[in-house]
């Protein structure tokens, strides 16, 4: 894994797509706020608000922070697509290029193949869930400790397996990295009819 090199322009990749560019551009953030929006809203189902207490536990050393929660209606027909605000907690600093990679990798990895799951989460539960590769390409400088965000998409899904594109944008619309994930998904239907 080779670290980005400093560009002159430090463009990495050209500009977000429009909807993209939308996120960034509208999202002045208060990630806080934000924060207790989520959780302060009547409609999120207990189950949805514990998997959110998950993603945002204090033993993890990322900070998330979802974009456009999905109403309750809208988890019943989900796209495989969900973007987060990402970043590493605490201060990791300028000099080593490498160790921003290696968080970015870490937090490239989280959440990450349950994309393709998205559209099946109501009918089926995951049973054993685990990545077959992994790949990462970094395109401009960037800081893990500065919040980004995070775009993943799966364009296919079937046999037990699912695919995951993702994209890590730094706030001001630069591409830092790109990364491709494919792994076995093995899930069991929710309504069991068996009593055993």
């Amino acid at each position: 894994m080779s670290p980005p090199q400093a560009l002159e322009d430090e463009q990495g990749g050209g500009d977000p797509p429009r909807d993209l560019r939308s996120v960034l551009v509208t999202s002045v953030l208060n990630l806080e706020l934000l924060d207790e929006d989520l959780f302060r809203d009547p409609n999120l189902q207990e189950k949805y608000r514990v998997g959110l207490n998950r993603i945002a536990a204090q033993e993890v050393p990322i900070e998330i922070k979802l974009v456009n929660l999905p109403t309750l209606s809208q988890l019943q027909s989900m796209e495989p697509k969900q973007m987060f605000w990402v970043r590493a907690r605490g201060y990791i600093g300028e000099g080593d290029m490498k160790m921003h990679c290696c968080v970015a990798a870490y937090i490239s990895d989280y959440a990450f193949l349950g994309t393709a799951l998205l559209p099946h989460q109501w009918q089926h539960k995951v049973h054993f869930m685990v990545s077959l590769d992994h790949s990462m390409w970094f395109h401009a400088p960037f800081r893990a400790d500065h919040w980004m965000l995070y775009e993943c998409e799966s364009p296919w899904a079937g046999g037990s397996r699912g695919l995951v594109h993702g994209r890590l944008w730094r706030r001001d619309g630069v591409l830092a990295m790109s990364c491709a994930q494919e792994g076995v998904i093995r899930v069991k239907p929710r309504d069991s009819k068996s009593k055993l």
